[in-house]
């Protein structure tokens, strides 16, 4: 709570002076806001401080203590011009000015005086006088006298305020501190914290936070261009069919008025140009060699025809390439791999000049003289063009950090408009810089101003960048925090000066001080403020050398680097005991000036550039920003100073939250403001730190508050960032409802926990595939060591802000299990085992492979679709496995061991036995793993036996109609699927729905094969399956590619369409509709050439020709929710338990290998009304399609006895299901337990009625729409 004094000054003209004094929360300064009214231009105002018995005025101390005046002009605010002042010194009883109008250099005063504003520092900080335990226990007796409610971080804040209030009222009335101190004690029995009642917490932090997070939601999906420019047009799909699409790497299309102009530029040094102009049409072009802006005159070998050179110019006609159906005209460059960068141009129709919004088109070449512009990598691509320049031009960049900087602004401005690849070559340019991999300063002088001038221009493009283009926003935040701010005019110059004045001050002109202010005065650069802070660090303790030597190698700077430099430093420091004092004040502000320059995100550089009185108004007015961020920042410089971590986490974050909404749109300044949120990231994140070192992990509410706030930071730095908001507000639900020791609550808490860590691991790879191409090619060509290139990625990602929560995440998860009554194993499929050990990345990339003696694979990535290899006995991993997916089920069915492990360091350790024999045992705890004996044995046999071979299925024939309704469903003509639909309709009791079917009967594919149509594709995939039934499986993917040829004979259609409509199915039956379930079915049955499919036929012995492939076709249920039943438990193999899993949206998620866990609960046989959920959710999208139709595959090796194939094969919906970011924290299912109790019971009943009907254990698939329950599937349980 702040104290203000006002006041007000008539001035002429109509003119007004309203002044406010204010004094700050942090207790220990004032602002003084000056705001002008009626005004109609801009003043000055010309001010100095007054201190207690001194009429004279003073510049404020923070600036310097000697006489004198400062000037600040007003800057317009709203219908105000404002200045606003900090004053820091307690000292200061007034301040005094005169107004001075710049336009007419006249000033005034105040009758014959100056005019004159009183400090009254006591009665503006009177309550920072109140001892702070006794504010703390009269806001205790004021909450006390409210009965004690729940309160929120606010409430608790007006009780502390009027606490304040209550105590300066009764100081006013002349109580005295000591009485009030008498009076304010509070019963011990009344200052028992209750567990069920939640107190204030007096001296830490809230516990609770809740923000609108969905406020802070940044989605950048789609690139932002500017200048009309776009990427894909119909002129652009033209150019490409009329001079082909093979090795084109650059192509772009223009839109000015009604015109478009598209290019494309090929990797033989050829660029397109096309236009729909109508009538004669010029184009007026120069060329580039060095750099993107120049113009130049094309030499004659690349002149097109129709050309001829016009004043330092090439004007070329465009060849009509008109015909009946299209219009356009065309130019053909052929620049015969000239060393071209690029280049630009007009046009000239109509009588008049077309040109890009003001500007000229431009084009980048430089492209053309590499192997290729472009390398795809995963999706993203690397700008080889700009990786090749770097490199090349690395020998100058190492001149000194001027000319590194004018080059990188140079490459920037060219590759701005290059897509990401651009910034995230720059950006890699710059890390490898600023890790000390490349040389900063080679054989040349330059001057501290201009390296700063330099870095000024980079950083400002950068700025210009981040507005224009906000989906590269987050590569800019990490460039960006890798370099200083720079500056322009004295800013770098004073680097130069105050040395010389800290040496003559302090009578240190010689020895390792001189040798330092010759490398000042010879390149600056980011080394000097490590240098600076080591300095200071020795003279404070006493001038101990060791202090000085530990500061330099923490900050990676060694003894070998100082020499290094082109005016080395070789001499250690020496000071006289006499100096100390001067050099701490010296040393320190000279501190500021170093950091001013090269330390962009340092904090408080960054606080001091947005408050300072000469510029802080100006950045706060126009961009909207409050005064409660300048009373936050004011706090943060205090906390960190006092090393107060635990408040300090809270203000940085908070900090963050308020300047969060002037970084999504900022009107000026976005640098500083960048710099500013950088700054507060970094601090988070080792302040978060340096709290681990105390966080109690046995203290839930503790813990929780902590990962709150560093998901917060996570949030406000995170772009594309929906999931990482959802997870957050999840949190808030978990903080909002924890109980000690209560199961429940450690679910839940596990379920959040648990989709973070997906998350996180996630961004991880993003960034590995987004950055690491770019770091490993420019790497290499700039000769960094191996490890340097390896592990640039993983730097990235450990200095942003989800590392720091990763490390909480995972110490926290524990401590969960514990409550949560869990184990580090979550036993899967339980079966005792023995065998080699030996560790992959990927179980998929072992699949097909077969092990000649028995094997236990610890894998890093499971996804729940691969197949367990031939020889396994075992599969351990950290993945995250539905107890119902795909591979699950096979390890059951083989009585292989399939477990997950939720603790790394038990990881760790098995790694470190790869290739030695071990046991595994299964006990009510989880796994007990030992050093494999010859006493386990009989393990192996086990396994060996376990496998059942040579199941044969047989050939199906076709029906003759390619269509069938449910009603003619029979097991010749269509697999168990469909017959168990059919069975299931006319036995289930009503209020349970089955889906309407139809079916396309076994045969069908191979009829349509064999159609006169297709004779050209039956040929390619006959020869194909030779090449397969030899060995070679890479001819599955083109058996696959193959079938998805065919063309449809138009009987199969019209009797697909008929059936549909005939049983009002939603399917439109035009001509969109049905190509998208003609793709879908082919997909279905080209799925019967998987690779996982294929082996697990191979493994099993089972002719894989004799496949055959029914289609059964129904109608998409848009449910709320979909769930897999199995009726006897598959994880204890209790038949008096019902085992449930149930996702949001569409059983892809669950059944399709989607990461995380879908929530599951068990339900006794004998009492359905009471489910017991035994996990929460973590799955992290839901899949959610409109009314459609899904294409399921139906084989004849299905269900059959010894051998589960439900799953091979794929099921096609054939809409393209919509992806949706989950948000559980106000999801029915988990916050209503007596909505969850209603479903989950109707839902067990259904399994248990279908399951009756059978005689027989059921695997069941459903859907839950509306509260009805839709059972879209059944087949036993194996």
């Amino acid at each position: 709570m702040a104290t203000s004094k006002s006041h007000s000054f008539k001035l002429i003209e109509g003119m007004e002076l309203q002044t406010t004094v204010t004094g700050l929360p942090n207790g220990n300064s004032v602002r003084a806001e000056f705001h002008l009214k009626n005004c109609t231009r801009t003043w000055i105002l010309h001010w100095g401080c007054i201190y207690q018995g001194n009429n004279n005025w003073f510049v404020p101390s923070e600036h310097s203590t000697k006489q004198g005046a400062l000037q600040t002009p007003f800057v317009k605010s709203g219908n105000d011009y404002v200045v606003i002042l900090e004053l820091r010194d307690p000292k200061v009883r007034a301040v005094e000015f005169v107004l001075k109008d710049g336009n007419r250099n006249r000033w005034l005063k105040q009758h014959t005086g100056n005019f004159r504003v009183e400090i009254p520092w006591n009665e503006l900080h009177a309550h920072h006088r109140i001892p702070k335990n006794l504010i703390e226990r009269r806001a205790y007796t004021i909450w006390d006298r409210r009965g004690r409610p729940q309160n929120s971080a606010r409430e608790q804040q007006m009780d502390y305020e009027n606490a304040i209030r209550e105590l300066q009222a009764d100081l006013a009335r002349g109580m005295s501190i000591e009485d009030l101190q008498a009076n304010s004690s509070i019963p011990v029995e009344k200052a028992v914290i209750s567990e069920q009642k939640q107190t204030m917490n007096l001296h830490q932090p809230s516990h609770r936070r809740k923000h609108d997070v969905h406020k802070w939601v940044q989605k950048y999906a789609e690139p932002i261009t500017k200048n009309a420019i776009v990427n894909s047009s119909a002129l652009a799909d033209l150019l490409k069919k009329s001079v082909g699409q093979e090795n084109v790497v650059s192509q772009k299309s223009f839109h000015v008025r009604n015109y478009e102009i598209a290019k494309n530029v090929t990797g033989d040094c050829r660029l397109y140009v096309a236009t729909n102009m109508a009538g004669p049409t010029v184009l007026h072009w120069g060329v580039a060699k060095s750099s993107a802006g120049e113009w130049l005159t094309p030499p004659p070998d690349v002149l097109p025809e129709k050309s001829k050179i016009v004043h330092g110019a090439c004007q070329t006609y465009f060849t009509d390439m008109s015909s009946r159906e299209h219009s356009f005209q065309l130019i053909d460059i052929n620049f015969k791999r000239s060393g071209f960068v690029g280049i630009q141009f007009v046009i000239w129709s109509g009588n008049h000049w077309v040109n890009n919004n003001g500007a000229n088109f431009a084009v980048t070449l430089k492209s053309l003289n590499s192997t290729s512009g472009k390398l795809v990598v995963d999706g993203k691509y690397i700008l080889k063009w700009l990786l090749d320049e770097i490199a090349e031009r690395e020998k100058d960049a190492e001149r000194s950090l001027m000319h590194r900087f004018n080059i990188a602004t140079e490459l920037t401005e060219r590759c701005k408009d290059e897509g990401e690849g651009g910034c995230i070559g720059i950006m890699v340019w710059m890390k490898f810089m600023a890790t000390r991999h490349l040389t900063w300063n080679k054989n040349y002088n330059v001057k501290p101003r201009e390296i700063s001038e330099a870095l000024e221009r980079f950083t400002n493009l950068m700025e210009k960048i981040y507005l224009q283009q906000p989906h590269k926003r987050e590569i800019v935040r990490l460039t960006m925090a890798l370099v200083g701010r720079g500056g322009q005019g004295d800013v770098g110059q004073r680097i130069r000066d105050e040395i010389l004045v800290i040496q003559r001050n302090n009578h240190c002109k010689s020895g390792m001080m001189e040798e330092w202010h010759q490398k000042l005065h010879n390149n600056s650069s980011a080394d000097d403020v490590i240098i600076c802070e080591a300095l200071l660090n020795y003279v404070r303790s006493d001038f101990r050398i060791d202090s000085y030597w530990k500061t330099l190698k923490a900050n990676g700077i060694t003894k070998e680097r100082l020499a290094s430099y082109d005016r080395p430093i070789v001499s250690e420091p020496r000071f006289t005991s006499d100096a100390k004092e001067g050099l701490i004040r010296d040393l320190t502000m000279y501190l500021k000036t170093l950091k001013a320059v090269h330390s962009g995100a340092d904090l408080e550089s960054a606080i001091d550039t947005l408050l300072s009185p000469s510029k802080g108004h100006n950045v706060f007015a126009l961009n909207g920003l409050s005064p409660k961020l300048q009373d936050l920042l004011s706090s943060v410089k205090r906390l960190v100073r006092e090393d107060n971590a635990a408040l300090l986490i809270e203000k940085l974050v908070d900090a963050r939250i308020e300047l969060h909404p002037a970084l999504r749109a900022p009107r000026t300044r976005a640098k500083d403001l960048l710099f500013l949120d950088i700054a507060l990231e970094s601090c988070v994140k080792t302040t978060i730190e340096k709290r681990l070192i105390s966080l109690n992990f046995n203290n839930p509410p503790e813990v929780v508050f902590v990962i709150c706030v560093a998901l917060e930071n996570l949030c406000l730095s995170t772009f594309n960032n929906e999931e990482v908001i959802c997870c957050t507000k999840d949190w808030y639900r978990v903080s909002e409802t924890y109980k000690a020791n209560d199961v429940e609550w450690a679910l839940q808490t596990k379920a959040v926990l648990d989709r973070l860590q997906l998350v996180l691991a996630d961004r991880c790879q993003h960034y590995f595939r987004l950055i690491q191409p770019s770091a490993n090619y420019l790497g290499q060509m700039l000769r960094v060591d191996k490890h340097g290139i390896d592990v640039f990625t993983e730097e990235v990602t450990r200095a942003g802000p989800g590392a720091v929560l990763s490390t909480l995440l995972n110490r926290f998860d524990p401590c969960l299990r514990k409550i949560a009554n869990l184990g580090c194993w979550q036993v899967i499929s339980s079966a005792d085992a023995h065998g080699f050990l030996v560790c992959v990345n990927e179980l998929i990339s072992v699949q097909s492979k077969v092990y000649s003696k028995p094997t236990v694979i610890i894998a890093s990535r499971v996804t729940g679709e691969e197949e367990i290899p031939d020889g396994v006995v075992a599969v351990l991993t950290p993945s995250l496995i539905d107890v119902l997916s795909h591979v699950s089920i096979r390890a059951r069915n083989s009585k292989i061991c399939f477990a997950t492990c939720f603790d790394q360091n038990v990881l760790r350790n098995l790694k470190s036995k790869e290739g030695r024999e071990i046991s595994i045992h299964i006990n009510s705890t989880g796994l007990v793993i030992s050093d494999g004996n010859k006493s386990d044995a009989h393990v192996r046999h086990i396994y060996i036996s376990s496998v059942s071979w040579g199941v044969i299925t047989k050939r199906k024939k076709f029906c003759s109609n390619y269509v069938i309704s449910s009603k003619e469903f029979t097991s010749e003509m269509v697999g168990s699927k469909s017959c168990n639909i059919k069975f299931l309709r006319e036995r289930v009791p009503s209020w349970i729905k089955i889906p309407t079917s139809v079916a396309l009967p076994f045969g069908t594919f191979e009829c349509v094969l064999s159609d006169d149509s297709n004779k050209d594709v039956a040929h390619k995939i006959s020869a194909l399956k030779v090449s397969l039934n030899r060995g070679d499986m890479t001819k599955l993917k083109a058996i696959q590619e193959a079938v998805l040829q065919i063309t449809a004979p138009l009987a199969l259609r019209n009797e697909l369409i008929h059936k549909l409509r005939s049983e009002r199915m939603s399917y439109l039956g035009d001509e969109s509709s049905w190509n998208r379930s003609w793709m879908a079915i082919k997909k279905v049955w080209a799925s019967k050439w998987n690779e996982r499919a294929y082996v697990s036929c191979k493994k099993t012995r089972i002719d894989h020709d004799a496949v055959c492939m029914a289609v059964l076709v129904q109608e998409v249920i848009c449910g709320d929710y979909a769930f897999v039943i199995h009726t006897n438990n598959p994880v204890t193999g209790d038949p008096s338990e019902i085992y449930t899993e149930i996702v949001k949206g569409l059983g892809e998620t669950l059944v399709g290998g989607y990461p995380g866990r879908a929530m599951s609960f068990i339900t006794k046989k004998t009492n359905l009304k009471s489910p017991t959920v035994i996990s929460y959710p973590s799955k992290r999208i839901g899949l959610y399609s409109k009314p459609s139709v899904i294409f399921r595959s139906d084989s004849n090796n299905e269900d059959l006895e010894g051998y589960a194939g439900a799953g091979l094969y794929d099921s096609v919906i054939m809409d393209k299901a919509e992806e949706v970011v989950v948000d559980y924290s106000r999801e029915q299912l988990i916050v209503d337990k007596a909505f969850q109790v209603r479903l989950f019971s109707a839902i067990a009943e259904a399994g248990h009625v279908i399951e009756t009907l059978y005689g027989c254990p059921q695997d069941i698939e459903g859907v839950v729409k509306g509260g009805i329950i839709y059972v879209v599937q059944a087949r036993p349980q194996l």
